[in-house]
């Protein structure tokens, strides 16, 4: 099995949870969160990125030990649970982050960042002259 089946068996367990499909936020902490609204979902990403490199920190200070990188590998599911739930609520699927990802493969990441830069400068200068 792979993690991408994993990936897209949690959307659907999430999409399921959605207050429009019948979840229940007295029942379910995804429908709570997607009930409350962005805010919500959106700062449980920014704690659990904070959580994420506090884990790593850590790491780095304490060393390899098993029991911290079981901490990180713990914090970094977090993340991507969160993210997992931002996404249903956009309407996207993992799906769409791993084509994302794929589209990257093999660019190099500073080619990748300086072209992104480019366009956003292309795009200023267009609205500009708009």
């Amino acid at each position: 099995m792979s993690s991408n089946d994993t990936l897209e068996r949690l959307a659907q367990i999430i999409e399921t949870r959605k207050p429009a499909n019948g979840g229940d936020p007295d029942k379910s902490y995804v429908a709570r969160l997607l009930h409350k609204g962005p805010d919500a979902f959106l700062k449980k990403i920014g704690e659990e990125a904070t959580e994420t490199v506090m884990a790593a920190k850590d790491i780095d200070y304490a060393g390899a030990t098993t029991e911290l990188k079981a901490k990180l590998v713990g914090e970094v599911a977090d993340l991507w649970f969160h993210s997992l739930v931002a996404l249903a609520h956009y309407g996207l699927r993992p799906a769409d982050v791993m084509a994302e990802l794929e589209r990257r493969e093999g660019i190099s990441g500073i080619e990748e960042k300086a072209l992104r830069k480019a366009l956003d400068r292309q795009a200023g200068e267009t609205a500009e002259k708009s």
